[in-house]
C-alpha cells in the first residue's frame, strides 16, 4: 500500500509547528513546574495518509487534530511541538505518567493517530539544564 505524507499546512499535530508555543495558562512555567508527577517524553511523529483516502476524511481529521492538540497543550500534556525544516514530521515534548499512559491516553487520542508512527524517548533532567526547576546547574 502506498502512502503519502501529510503536507506542511495540515494544521494537525503531525506537522503543526506552533501548537506547543508558550501561550495560555502555564505559559511561563518550566516543563518541570507544569507537572512534578508526570514524566517528559521526546516524541517524533511521522504521519502518512493511506493511499485512496478521500480528501474530505483527511480534512476532517486535520481539523479535529488541531483542536485536540490545543486541548492537550492546555491540559499540560503537550508542552512544545516543532517541525524540522523541510521535513513532513514533528518533534515534540509530551508529558505523561509513563510511556503506557502516553501511548494510551495522550497519543492514542489523536484523530490522526492511526496514520501516525511514534518514536518515543523518555527524558530526564540534565545537571546542566538552564531550565531546571530546582535552579541547580
Amino acid at each position: 500500500m502506498a502512502v503519502a505524507a501529510v503536507p506542511p499546512d495540515d494544521g494537525g499535530t503531525g506537522t503543526e509547528a506552533g501548537v506547543g508555543a508558550r501561550t495560555g495558562a502555564g505559559a511561563h512555567r518550566t516543563l518541570s513546574e507544569r507537572s512534578t508527577a508526570m514524566r517528559e517524553f521526546l516524541v517524533e511523529i511521522t504521519t502518512t495518509i493511506p493511499e485512496g483516502t478521500p480528501q474530505e476524511e483527511v480534512d476532517r481529521r486535520r481539523a479535529a487534530e488541531a483542536v485536540h492538540a490545543k486541548e492537550l497543550a492546555a491540559s499540560g500534556r503537550l508542552a512544545r511541538l516543532w517541525r524540522p525544516v523541510g521535513e513532513l514530521r514533528s518533534v515534540g515534548i509530551w508529558l505523561a505518567d509513563d510511556e503506557d499512559d502516553l501511548r494510551r491516553t495522550v497519543l492514542g487520542t489523536l484523530p490522526l493517530s492511526s496514520w501516525m508512527t511514534f518514536v518515543i524517548t523518555p527524558l530526564e533532567s540534565h545537571p546542566n539544564d538552564p531550565g531546571r526547576a530546582d535552579g541547580a546547574s
